[in-house]
């Protein structure tokens, strides 16, 4: 599909622009230019057919499916589900975790939701298809509900309600009643596709620099990183490589638009893939600046606990990972 990518990436750099495609100017500049188009292609297409399902499954809808229902265990997978189909990245966690603990969601499934929204989402699976393969991306993905799954389930077994900052247990006691549904007659499935058009497009422009960002620093990694650079560190050999790269991860901040660049160039470099994606969901899934946004909602050791039971799903699914690829 993408071969005249790469015919087009070689014709401009080798023969327009006259580099040599043994330099590393030549090499960096041509990995640039092949994975920009056909990131950008893909992620127009996976994102306007998720901006399909988001459709039918607002946020609204999504909170009060889940509440309105007892589920049995069956709530964590879909609020897993759930999140790797919303366009919701650690930024908006806030929000996100006042409206579903205020609607009655238990704090283990709200987790679940949290985890996952961020770590797969349609930028994910565009750049992962394009990348590694849809075996792989598939993968990722069922990796991805699954990690969630359990992370959440573990932390909602300790039931930590308790450890929720006074500020969201003072709005979780003057909530309001529930809401009664607004929804009007839905729209045609053909009256919808501008508005679906539009917001794909919002999403593409809205990551666009992250991607931009993210291809070049992996196109200079490619270009001019010798390979097995990285192998010092965590390599295949190193029984703690996972846990390394994901300690590496967490001080970072990236969106997936903008790592997973950089994981295709660490797996060129010969870091494991299970290693490297253990690094990518660190950094998407336990940085920083998300740790001083919930910050808000829980308190110190709530959120430690958070951090540390995340990190824990994230090191045994890479390794998982390198013995499944």
């Amino acid at each position: 599909m993408f071969k005249w990518t790469q015919q087009f990436a070689d014709w401009l750099i080798y023969t327009v622009f006259g580099l040599s495609a043994e330099s590393h100017v030549g090499q960096a500049l041509n990995f640039f230019v092949f994975d920009t188009i056909k990131i950008f292609i893909l992620l127009a297409m996976v994102t306007f057919i998720m901006g399909i399902i988001n459709s039918y499954f607002p946020i609204e809808k999504v909170r009060r499916f889940l509440t309105k229902r007892r589920w049995y265990g069956l709530d964590y997978f879909l609020a897993s589900f759930f999140g790797t189909i919303t366009p919701f990245c650690s930024c908006s966690s806030v929000p996100l975790f006042i409206g579903f603990v205020k609607g009655g969601i238990p704090l283990g499934v709200t987790l679940a939701f949290l985890i996952s929204s961020p770590l797969v989402d349609a930028v994910s699976v565009a750049i992962f298809i394009g990348m590694f393969g849809m075996k792989t991306a598939i993968i990722y993905v069922v990796s991805g509900i699954v990690l969630s799954m359990i992370a959440g389930y573990i932390l909602g077994r300790m039931k930590m309600e308790h450890l929720l900052t006074d500020w969201v247990q003072q709005i979780i006691q003057n909530k309001q009643k529930p809401e009664e549904s607004i929804d009007g007659k839905p729209q045609p499935f053909m009256q919808r596709l501008p508005g679906i058009a539009k917001e794909a497009s919002g999403i593409v422009k809205g990551v666009s620099l992250y991607i931009l960002i993210g291809i070049a620093v992996g196109g200079l990694m490619h270009g001019f990183i010798p390979t097995g650079f990285f192998e010092a560190y965590i390599s295949k050999d190193n029984p703690f490589a996972v846990p390394i790269a994901v300690l590496l991860g967490v001080p970072m901040y990236s969106n997936a638009a903008g790592v997973l660049p950089v994981l295709q160039v660490l797996v060129q470099k010969g870091i494991p893939l299970g290693t490297a994606i253990a690094f990518s969901m660190a950094v998407v899934g336990l940085s920083v600046p998300e740790g001083l946004l919930l910050k808000k909602v829980m308190t110190g050791k709530m959120l430690a606990i958070f951090f540390a039971v995340v990190a824990a799903c994230i090191i045994i699914s890479g390794y998982l990972f390198n013995l499944i690829l």
